[in-house]
């Protein structure tokens, strides 16, 4: 199962992020090419705890949702919607420079994967409560998921 924690599948998603530029095309869903980066980069901030996201999970998104995420060999779902903390059209951060923006969420990336760990594991904000080996996979399905969707 790919993870953030091997370091060939984190070199892969660095390498299709390269792919990622202003006039990327989305193939599904409403978000930008810079909405999608901002998306990205919140997302592994909140994970860190260097930004807050509301939590809206329940029993369901905790248990069996997270599950299927995490462990079923399929591809995620298409419009499942994200929290506003990590929507660049609501709370989120809002694009600026793509360069600049794309600098950051390799930064966060980079701190998100190191180890030892500089950070303390925050809940995920629909999955609850998460361990490092679950970070890590959600780490890299996110990721992977979203730079499908812009054909990288």
């Amino acid at each position: 199962m790919k993870s953030l924690l091997n370091a060939s599948d984190r070199d892969e998603i660095l390498r299709r992020l390269s792919a990622i530029g202003a006039t990327s095309q989305g193939r599904w869903g409403k978000m930008t090419a810079a909405e999608m980066v901002c998306h990205l980069d919140d997302a592994l901030r909140v994970s860190m705890g260097e930004k807050y996201a509301r939590p809206i999970g329940n029993w369901v998104s905790r248990t069996v949702v997270k599950w299927c995420a995490l462990w079923v060999p399929t591809h995620w779902p298409h419009g499942f919607p994200t929290v506003a903390a990590c929507d660049a059209r609501r709370e989120g951060t809002k694009p600026s420079a793509m360069e600049d923006d794309l600098r950051g969420l390799r930064e966060s990336f980079e701190r998100f994967t190191r180890r030892p760990r500089e950070y303390a594991l925050q809940a995920h904000p629909i999955f609850g409560a998460m361990n490092e080996w679950e970070w890590m996979r959600w780490g890299y399905l996110h990721i992977d998921h979203h730079l499908r969707q812009f054909g990288a």
